[in-house]
C-alpha cells in the first residue's frame, strides 16, 4: 500500500462518526461497514435534537424524517457530511445542499461505495477547512494593512511628515517593541480616537 493510501485509511480510522438512519438492515450494514474500517461509530434514530460535540463525520438519511432542526448544529460543528437519499428529486437535491453534503450515498445501501464517499467527504471537508483558514488569514492581513494605512494618514496629518516617514516611524516602533506593525498601528489609531474624544491631539515624534 502506498503512503498516500495509508494516510487516507489512517484518517478514516481516526474518524468519530454519527449515523442518523432508521434501525433497519441497511442502517446496520452501514454501521458494520464503518466499524470494519476501524473508526468510532454511534447510531441514532429518530434524528436527535442536536449533534454530539465530538463527532467529525455525519452520515444522515434525508428521506424519512425532517432534519431541518439539525442544520444550525451542522453549521456550527462543521462535520464531514455524507447524505443518504433514496430518490434523485428536486426535494432531495435541496436537502443535500441544505446540509452542505460533502458526499452522497444512494439507497439501497451496499458496502461497496461507502469507503469512497467516506474518504471523499473527509477530504472535501478538510480542503474546505484549509480554504476557510486561508481566507481568515488573508482577511486579517488586509485588516492589518488598512489599520497601518489609517495610522500612516493620522501621523501625516498630525505631525506634518510625509507618508514614507510615517511608515518608517511605525515600522521602527514595531521593530523596537518586537510586535507586528499592525499592533502599533492599532495603538496609534486607538490613542487618537481616545484623545480626540477629550479634545486633545496625538503627536508621535521620531526618536533622536
Amino acid at each position: 500500500m502506498s503512503a498516500p493510501a495509508r494516510k487516507i485509511l489512517d484518517d478514516l480510522r481516526r474518524a468519530r462518526a454519527l449515523v442518523i438512519h432508521p434501525r433497519d438492515e441497511e442502517g446496520a450494514t452501514l454501521v458494520d461497514q464503518l466499524r470494519r474500517l476501524g473508526c468510532e461509530v454511534t447510531a441514532a434514530w429518530p434524528p436527535p435534537a442536536g449533534l454530539p460535540p465530538d463527532i467529525d463525520t455525519l452520515f444522515i438519511q434525508l428521506d424519512d424524517a425532517d432534519v431541518r432542526h439539525l442544520l444550525p448544529a451542522i453549521e456550527e460543528t462543521e462535520p464531514a457530511v455524507v447524505a443518504i437519499v433514496a430518490y434523485e428529486s428536486p426535494t432531495s437535491l435541496k436537502a443535500i445542499a441544505d446540509v452542505n453534503a460533502h458526499g452522497v450515498l444512494t439507497k439501497p445501501l451496499r458496502p461497496r461505495g461507502v469507503l469512497t464517499q467516506f474518504a471523499l467527504a473527509r477530504y472535501r471537508r478538510g480542503y474546505e477547512g484549509r480554504l476557510t483558514s486561508k481566507i481568515h488569514r488573508l482577511e486579517e492581513i488586509m485588516k492589518g494593512r488598512r489599520t497601518v494605512e489609517k495610522a500612516v494618514r493620522l501621523l501625516v496629518d498630525l505631525n506634518r511628515i510625509d507618508e514614507d516617514a510615517a511608515y518608517r516611524l511605525l515600522r521602527d516602533r514595531a521593530t523596537a517593541a518586537r510586535v507586528p506593525m499592525p499592533s502599533v498601528a492599532e495603538s496609534v489609531v486607538a490613542a487618537h480616537e481616545a484623545m480626540s474624544g477629550l479634545g486633545l491631539r496625538i503627536a508621535l515624534a521620531e526618536r533622536p
